[in-house]
């Protein structure tokens, strides 16, 4: 049976942080924060956030291109204090991977209040 799929978006980015202990909450709540008004106003196409076994932190964001991931980022912050509140949960940070998408089953997330 042969399944039928989309290359998804174009662009998409990988992050990776280890936490401060007991700054988790924090990080979440600010990173919730930044990717909603992102999504809202920047042109995102939405991000997610795991917790690794590892005790790493792992973002996942798509964008539409590299351009307009560029450009969300190139004007003042969505959010500056979030901004804040998220860099200094970080204890450690490795470098972001971008990440060309190849082959795509995610379902679509419906919000309630879309």
């Amino acid at each position: 049976m042969q399944h039928s799929h989309n290359s998804g978006p174009g662009f998409a980015v990988l992050y990776r942080w280890r936490l401060h202990p007991g700054s988790e909450q924090s990080f979440v709540e600010a990173w919730s924060r930044i990717s909603e008004l992102l999504l809202q106003q920047r042109g995102s196409l939405g991000s997610r956030l795991h917790r690794g076994a590892d005790g790493w932190w792992y973002s996942y964001a798509q964008w539409p291109s590299a351009e307009a991931r560029d450009a969300a980022f190139s004007k003042e912050p969505v959010d500056a204090q979030a901004m804040d509140r998220m860099r200094s949960a970080v204890a450690e940070s490795l470098p972001e991977v971008v990440l060309t998408s190849v082959a795509d089953f995610m379902m679509p997330v419906h919000r309630a209040d879309a």
